[in-house]
Order: C-alpha cells, then sequence, then structure tokens
C-alpha cells in the first residue's frame, strides 16, 4: 500500500478535529489546525498536503477567507467545506467557482465525505 495522503483539518473547535482525525484518520494522514493563520503556517512547512477541510465559522479569518488567501498562496490544493450552518450565497458561489470541491454540514455522513475525499486524490 503507498504512503497516506495527508488532510488537513481546520476547525476551532478541538472536539470535531479529533472526530475527524478518529474517523478519516484510518485512511488518511490527518493533520490539525486550529485556525486559519495556523493553516496557512502548516501549509508553507508542508507541500505534500493535497486537501484542505475547513469549518466555515471561526474567529479571526472564517474558512471561506482562509480558503481564498491558500488558494492564491498555494497551487493544487482542493479545499472542502465543514461547517454546521446551511450553504449561503457566498459558499455557493464558491462551489459555482470550483474554489470549494464539496461542503459537508454537520453533523457529517462520514462515508459520502470519504468517497468525496477519495474522488479528488
Amino acid at each position: 500500500m503507498g504512503k497516506q495522503k495527508k488532510i488537513l483539518c481546520i476547525d476551532d473547535e478541538q472536539i470535531n478535529l479529533l472526530i475527524l482525525e478518529k474517523i478519516l484518520g484510518k485512511k488518511y494522514n490527518i493533520i490539525t489546525a486550529l485556525s486559519g493563520a495556523k493553516a496557512l503556517d502548516i501549509l508553507n512547512k508542508d507541500s505534500e498536503i493535497e486537501l484542505i477541510i475547513t469549518d466555515m465559522s471561526m474567529p479571526e479569518m472564517n474558512g471561506l477567507e482562509f480558503i481564498k488567501e491558500a488558494n492564491k498562496q498555494f497551487e493544487n490544493k482542493k479545499f472542502f467545506m465543514f461547517s454546521g450552518y446551511a450553504i449561503t450565497e457566498e459558499i455557493q458561489e464558491a462551489i459555482d467557482e470550483n474554489l470549494i470541491l464539496d461542503y459537508f454540514q454537520k453533523p457529517a455522513n462520514f462515508e459520502a465525505m470519504d468517497q468525496s475525499l477519495s474522488q479528488h486524490i
């Protein structure tokens, strides 16, 4: 079996990161960040990360702001959103522009999440 793909998961709530780590960690190498700023720092240091799952509602920098900034700084990254809120007009625009490849609403269907991630590897 090949090397596990790295996924960066960003959420300001540690419990959500632990859940993602526990479930997705069986198949992927999960790296976590509690903020968009920390996630940008991680991306600067680790070029092997291809897939990124971010929460929308976070202090200082929300998920969409993080995605837009990361997309400017880094090539070939694939972004997914994981949020407790319904899709807003702003998020729908990002989906329509293929900035966000998929949107997972909390509580998540992890089987569907895994299928979507697998399609984009």
